[in-house]
């Protein structure tokens, strides 16, 4: 095992670690109060759900710890399992509460999350499943969750929308839906209710009682029978969890099967002897071999390279080309050595993401770059001109994108590289990957530069050991913001993978995105 493997292997465990983290809040605890209800923890309800002996693909699993909100400073998997599975072949969005956390209550960041997997079904066109347990809005938060766009009544618009574009929005409601809560049964397609265990009611007893006086129980007020025999608010009555399930696939069971709008080409697995494990460097500010990389993930490890004799040293710091992914053919932009984009690099991608554009194949970015190149020589040869052009041309881009990080991914690099403000369809990191918008070397020396001007205007120098103390505090600070836990808690990627997990999720992440129709290119000017 090489020292390089070792590393990576060990950063990893903290990985599994921080997963274990977000799928066990509470402990046996948590999962024992469930029982005694008669309830199974959501995930083992996904398992039943998607069909036998396939992947339940589960997103932003890192999303909410370290929030500090009022009174909680973790909220553990963002309080709400989301994640992309089959149904009777079909890939489904499954959004599920988990009601160990906070009684299922959303926090700003468990609608961050839950609208996330809402845009990916949308954008791709996937039917939708909600299991819902929720007790509505977290109430000391209230003016961060309610009342403005991308608050919660943008959860109920959105189904709305989905819904009138022919996408099913299927809820099992599992436990208590209050408040907003409820819409979550009321506005779907079709809604399941189990006897004794689900209730949905815009104001609960305590409040019904408050505002009216009338004295009422969960069950008469909105127990299942009540909505699937008086209101109508819901359309299935099911004795428990595991017939609920069993009705959830029979609803799904006669939508029309899926194809992906592009051609396919037979698997084959990385010819290449080395893994990323042994190629990327421990460093996330090393250099790396672009080359290497694709081929440690590529179908065959086959890289049909664009461009390849282009601007040596300056434009072959991306690669650009074409590769397959489990079968599927894929345009390729991955960083290269040191990842800084030249002005002849710029140059390359945009006309390689044009090209894959007219020719309706998907994008995949491999990012590890810490930024454009600066300087009068840079400035004069037009690296802004033509970084704007490679930032348009990944805007306007219409294939499917995908954005995997394995480095640095500083600056507007991250724009010209298909970061998340560039809608990319899925958006991957790996513990290698830092984001943010420099260094956190770079930016010690530059706030550095500023509190020496300010100190020595007010007459008071900054000693050494000030100095030395300072610059190390912005380090940590940059640096631990542009860590893939921080990133991860913040939403700012869909998945932090393991090396070995990478493939796989491609593959799903590609096949899911082209289950739409490509449309036709079309893209502003440019200034070449």
């Amino acid at each position: 095992m090489t020292n390089t493997k070792a590393f990576w292997e060990n950063e990893e465990i903290s990985l599994s670690e921080r997963r274990q983290k977000a799928i066990w809040p509470g402990g046996q605890k948590a999962i024992d109060t469930l029982a005694k209800r008669d309830k199974r923890p959501v995930r083992e309800l996904i398992t039943d759900l998607v069909d036998p002996d396939t992947v339940f693909f589960e997103l932003s699993m890192l999303a909410g710890f370290g929030m500090d909100y009022p009174g909680i400073e973790d909220v553990a998997c963002a309080g709400i399992v989301t994640g992309i599975g089959k149904v009777h072949g079909n890939w489904t969005m499954i959004m599920a509460n988990d009601a160990r956390v906070k009684a299922g209550t959303y926090f700003p960041i468990t609608l961050k999350k839950h609208m996330r997997a809402q845009a990916i079904a949308e954008k791709c066109g996937l039917n939708c499943i909600y299991i819902a347990d929720s007790g509505g809005v977290f109430l000391p938060m209230q003016a961060e969750v309610f009342p403005d766009d991308q608050h919660f009544g943008s959860i109920f618009y959105n189904m709305a929308r989905m819904s009138a574009k022919g996408l099913r929005q299927v809820t099992l409601s599992t436990g208590g839906n209050t408040a907003g809560g409820a819409y979550l049964v009321f506005m779907a397609c079709e809604s399941i209710m189990i006897d004794k265990q689900s209730f949905s009611f815009l104001g609960g007893p305590p409040l019904v009682k408050m505002a009216t006086g009338e004295e009422i129980s969960a069950e008469d007020l909105g127990g299942a029978k009540v909505h699937t025999q008086v209101s109508g608010g819901a359309d299935h009555l099911c004795a428990d969890q595991t017939q609920a399930i069993d009705r959830v696939r029979e609803l799904l069971s006669l939508s029309r099967p899926q194809a992906i709008n592009l051609h396919r080409y037979p698997v084959q697995e990385p010819q290449s002897k080395e893994s990323l494990y042994e190629v990327l460097p421990p460093s996330p500010h090393k250099g790396l071999n672009g080359y290497k990389v694709i081929q440690a993930i590529a179908d065959g490890s086959e890289f049909i390279e664009a461009k390849k004799n282009f601007a040596p040293g300056r434009g072959t710091n991306i690669l650009t080309g074409k590769i397959r992914i489990q079968g599927l053919p894929v345009g390729v932009i991955c960083s290269n050595g040191a990842g800084i984009i030249f002005h002849e690099a710029a140059k390359k991608v945009a006309e390689w993401v044009v090209r894959c554009s007219y020719e309706k194949i998907p994008l995949l970015f491999i990012q590890s770059s810490p930024g454009y190149m600066i300087g009068s020589d840079s400035e004069h040869a037009g690296i802004g001109k033509y970084g704007a052009d490679m930032v348009r041309a990944v805007a306007c881009a219409q294939v499917p994108k995908i954005q995997l990080v394995i480095g640095p991914d500083n600056g507007a690099a991250n724009y010209g590289m298909c970061g998340r403000a560039y809608k990319p369809h899925f958006l991957f990191s790996t513990m290698r990957a830092r984001t943010g918008v420099m260094s956190g070397q770079s930016a010690g020396g530059v706030l550095l530069h500023i509190e020496q001007a300010k100190r020595n205007a007010a007459g008071t120098p900054m000693t050494t050991d000030e100095i030395a103390a300072f610059q190390q505090r912005m380090i940590d600070k940059y640096d631990g913001e542009a860590h893939p836990f921080f990133c991860a808690s913040r939403l700012l990627n869909d998945r932090v993978l393991k090396f070995s997990e990478i493939r796989d999720w491609l593959g799903m992440a590609f096949e899911v995105s082209l289950i739409r129709p490509i449309g036709e290119a079309t893209f502003g000017n440019f200034r070449f």
